[in-house]
């Protein structure tokens, strides 16, 4: 589909993400943690916002996204929230928060959903989280899933390396895509895998795949915003495309503002009562 044909969307609702893999239309994503940038980003077209435990990394500077806390997410995507108009906003399940005990997966998610006023939930994991997906979703709460590269099981794995390139974990995450198809997951994001991989769950599954390093044959794309941007400097795996360098325009800013005080060019006579 040509961007000549994109159709025009008042709001994105699962439905709506749904129908955009039938009709073909590629599904565009980007994270987002505040305000001021969720307001940015939706004015600009994107379809889905995901409020992501990535906020542990480029907002509070931790090294993996384990540390952040329920808390910590729900007053993101309550910032998020008031930023969107069409969007529709996604947010991380945090580390700890539904693994091994659907009942706390559940009120971690209600406490979400009630609280930020999003519009799903997303959770990393296949078979080993399903009691708790199903849960959530008897209770109505939209479900994204997530599979590949899973970011909060990172000591389990030890690296950040593309996953199922062997045929056993290919094998799996194939199977994990239906099992969370079967369950009723609205979408599920594919992490750093083979392109034909996940090309070939894209055409084995109903629900679109949005994918980040997983090829072109998906559904859909997600980045980091931050990284997209150019914020930050350090992370550059093969599946990001910078699409400005910020971190030099935002410095050099700075720079210029520091440099006209210190001359006392700043505020100067039409800056001043």
């Amino acid at each position: 589909m040509s961007v000549a044909q994109k159709t025009s969307y008042k709001k994105i609702t699962t439905h709506v993400l749904q129908e955009m893999k039938l009709k073909g239309e590629k599904i565009a994503m980007l994270t987002a943690y505040d305000f001021s940038m969720a307001r940015i980003i939706d004015n600009a077209g994107i379809d889905v916002i995901l409020v992501g435990d990535s906020a542990a990394n480029v907002m509070a500077g931790y090294e993996t996204t384990l540390p952040i806390t329920l808390n910590e997410m729900i007053y993101h995507a309550t910032s998020v929230v008031r930023g969107v108009q069409r969007a529709l906003v996604v947010v991380d399940m945090p580390f700890g928060t539904y693994q091994g005990n659907s009942k706390e997966a559940l009120s971690s998610a209600i406490r979400i959903m009630k609280e930020s006023g999003a519009d799903a939930v997303k959770m990393e994991g296949g078979a080993e989280i399903l009691e708790s997906i199903n849960r959530i979703l008897c209770a109505g709460i939209p479900v994204m899933g997530h599979l590949g590269l899973t970011p909060q099981s990172i000591h389990k794995f030890g690296t950040y390396v593309v996953r199922a390139q062997q045929e056993e974990e290919a094998q799996k995450l194939i199977e994990d895509a239906q099992l969370l198809e079967k369950a009723g997951c609205f979408s599920i994001v594919l992490e750093k895998i083979p392109a034909k991989l996940g090309g070939d769950v894209a055409s084995k599954i109903r629900i679109p795949v949005i994918g980040i390093g997983a090829g072109s044959k998906v559904d859909g794309q997600v980045l980091v915003l931050h990284d997209m941007l150019g914020i930050t400097q350090e992370f550059s795996p093969r599946f990001l495309r910078r699409y400005h360098n910020l971190f030099e325009e935002i410095k050099g800013s700075v720079q210029n503002y520091i440099t006209d005080i210190k001359r006392l060019d700043f505020p100067n006579d039409r800056e001043q009562y």
